[in-house]
């Protein structure tokens, strides 16, 4: 049976395959388009999704695509970029500059079959530089924002035309952070579009099969599993394509894991049944002895990345396995970040996208049978595949591992745009009670699906949950030059702050490995943990009040997909227990928990 389907064009933005999972989701059969295909192919779908993009302008290369879709009679839906593109296609205007981040509120207008059984108000979440100022005679408005505290009206943010089928809506519907964003995708696919819902995930894992069975041939993997749950899906879904004699599942420990996480993860491995072609191999010297000296986090992720090939083709080498094809439990985020797609921007390379590994993908000689899939579904598909659920739910770590939570620094300051930033932050965080600074570190960030890195600011003072994330909030629309707000929990304000030298060293990873632990135990403790999607604890070589000791951040965070995420409220008692152990640390001089939420910030402060 031919499935209904939806054509979701790929502009390079953040979240073109969220959107196709979320139209998967609905059991609705979803494919990834180039602007570029030609008109006869976008014909064949029910409909036809225009996703968002890295372009800081829609006036740029990237509005440089196949317009004669526009010609077809088939329904289509514009978010954020795809929207300016829309109604400039048909009339309208769009104006560089009027940016907003964040959640904002959509305030609808009419009864439009978009929002068909929603609010008059949703909470939606923006990410753009561009906006719309005027629509053609074939359009109308069927929602806006409100600006801030002035209630100034941002006009334009939703838009439509029920006789030529078209619409388009400023925020991302596709993020979980829009609240009802999955009801509006839902009655434009199921309602607008008509489409049939018969896509399931065991559909997904019968293609998935066939396509490794048919790329790997009479050859072998060897998967790199550190034990998290992208490669353990993928050591079972390429245990069941090609059979665990052909599988080999190498783990390495790199000196850069959590506390006891290699003995857990060969443990875990051992338990699951997948010990006949298991192995392990310790080169914590050889990593350490390669990130000797790298302070740029973009240079150690390249590095991290290089010696984890050289490891194991080392290895293959001692198996005589050489005849192999690579495996890898890579998830979608990590593909788009690394500028993936044909025009996304590098938000940050991964461990399993550098470049010898990209020579390795143009040669067809890695296997990534998770390749499309965001953390969600490779949970769901964990399920599915009668993987334990404590394996399947165990927190993200990343690739490589606490290299990039273990910040380092050449030891000089960097104060770009001081003299702007910091009595803005000041004036923001006063109208609340709060002090603010700015620290003369950076930190990495995604602002309209680009890259940025820029400073963290540091809210000191007590306040209301709430009113601390709305602080934050005001503090990403209103100053440039920011990507990241913490709030101090030491036991005082610091009078100053300063970046200290520092490298990837032993020490400087016990000591991290430590907080870290102290961290997990906490969030197991308050039985809290798998409330929490992601906490990363970050070391910072930062000193406060001239100690020469380091900084700690933890980063507890909400989300499903990575792509998006809000701050995780950590409860007072457990706030009191991290403030008295991990300050009791040696070489800790300063705590301070993250409450950025995604975007501006990425979760990662590397």
């Amino acid at each position: 049976m031919r499935h209904d389907a939806i054509a979701v064009i790929d502009f390079g933005g953040q979240y073109a395959h969220l959107i196709a999972t979320k139209i998967r989701r609905l059991h609705v059969l979803a494919e990834i388009r180039q602007p570029d295909d030609a008109t006869d192919i976008f014909a064949r779908y029910q409909g036809i999704v225009l996703s968002g993009s890295p372009s800081l302008s829609s006036f740029g290369e990237d509005s440089q695509y196949n317009r004669a879709i526009y010609d077809l009679d088939v329904p289509i839906v514009g978010f954020c970029f795809g929207h300016q593109e829309l109604a400039k296609h048909y009339g309208g205007t769009v104006m560089h500059g009027r940016q907003e981040w964040g959640p904002a509120d959509l305030q609808i207008v009419g009864d439009s079959p978009l929002f068909t059984g929603l609010s008059k108000v949703e909470r939606v979440w923006m990410s753009h530089f561009d906006s719309v100022t005027s629509v053609g005679p074939a359009f109308e408005e069927i929602g806006y924002t409100t600006l801030g505290e002035s209630g100034a009206a941002h006009r334009f943010a939703a838009i439509g035309s029920n006789s030529l089928r078209r619409y388009g809506v400023q925020f991302h519907p596709e993020v979980d952070d829009t609240v009802h964003g999955d009801e509006m995708i839902a009655n434009f696919v199921l309602g607008i579009c008509g489409c049939r819902a018969s896509w399931t995930m065991e559909r997904y894992v019968e293609e998935r099969v066939e396509q490794v069975r048919r790329q790997v041939g009479d050859e072998s993997v060897f998967l790199l599993a550190s034990g998290g749950v992208d490669s353990t899906v993928a050591a079972r879904l390429l245990g069941m394509a090609i059979g665990p004699e052909r599988l080999h599942l190498l783990h390495v420990d790199n000196g850069l894991m959590r506390k006891d996480e290699s003995r857990d993860v060969m443990a875990m491995f051992r338990a699951f049944g997948l010990e006949q072609n298991l192995h392990f191999v310790d080169a914590s010297e050889t990593f350490l002895s390669a990130l000797a000296g790298a302070v740029e986090p973009e240079r150690k992720r390249k590095i991290i990345g290089n010696t984890f090939i050289e490891v194991f083709e080392r290895e293959a080498r001692r198996l005589g396995i050489e005849r192999h094809l690579l495996g890898q439990g890579t998830i979608y985020p990590d593909t788009i970040e690394t500028g993936g797609t044909k025009r996304a921007d590098t938000i940050k390379t991964h461990h399993n996208r550098v470049p010898i590994i990209e020579e390795m993908l143009a040669q067809g000689r890695v296997v990534e049978p998770l390749a499309d899939l965001y953390k969600v579904e490779v949970r769901e598909l964990g399920e599915k595949l009668d993987i334990p659920h404590e394996m399947t739910w165990r927190h993200p770590f990343p690739g490589p591992g606490l290299g990039v939570r273990l910040l380092c620094s050449g030891g000089s300051e960097s104060r770009d745009g001081f003299d702007a930033i910091e009595p803005a932050v000041a004036a923001v965080a006063s109208r609340h009670g709060l002090d603010a600074r700015a620290l003369p570190i950076k930190s990495v960030g995604v602002k309209a699906d680009l890259r940025s890195y820029e400073h963290p600011v540091m809210l000191c003072g007590d306040a209301p949950w709430e009113r601390l994330l709305e602080v934050a909030g005001q503090l990403f629309k209103g100053v440039p030059g920011i990507n990241r707000c913490i709030w101090n929990l030491g036991l005082s304000a610091p009078a100053r702050v300063r970046p200290l030298a520092a490298s990837v060293t032993k020490d400087r990873l016990d000591l991290l490995r430590e907080a870290d632990h102290l961290v997990m135990e906490g969030l197991r403790r308050h039985g809290i943990y798998g409330d929490i999607w992601q906490c990363p604890t970050v070391l910072v070589p930062m000193e406060v009040d001239g100690t020469g000791r380091e900084f700690v951040i933890v980063r507890p965070v909400h989300s499903e997909r990575a792509m998006t995420a809000t701050p995780a409220h950590l409860p007072t008692p457990l706030l009191d227990e991290l403030r008295a152990q991990i300050l009791a640390l040696p070489g800790v001089s300063g705590l301070a928990l993250d409450i950025t939420t995604k975007p501006p910030g990425t979760i990662e402060w590397e």
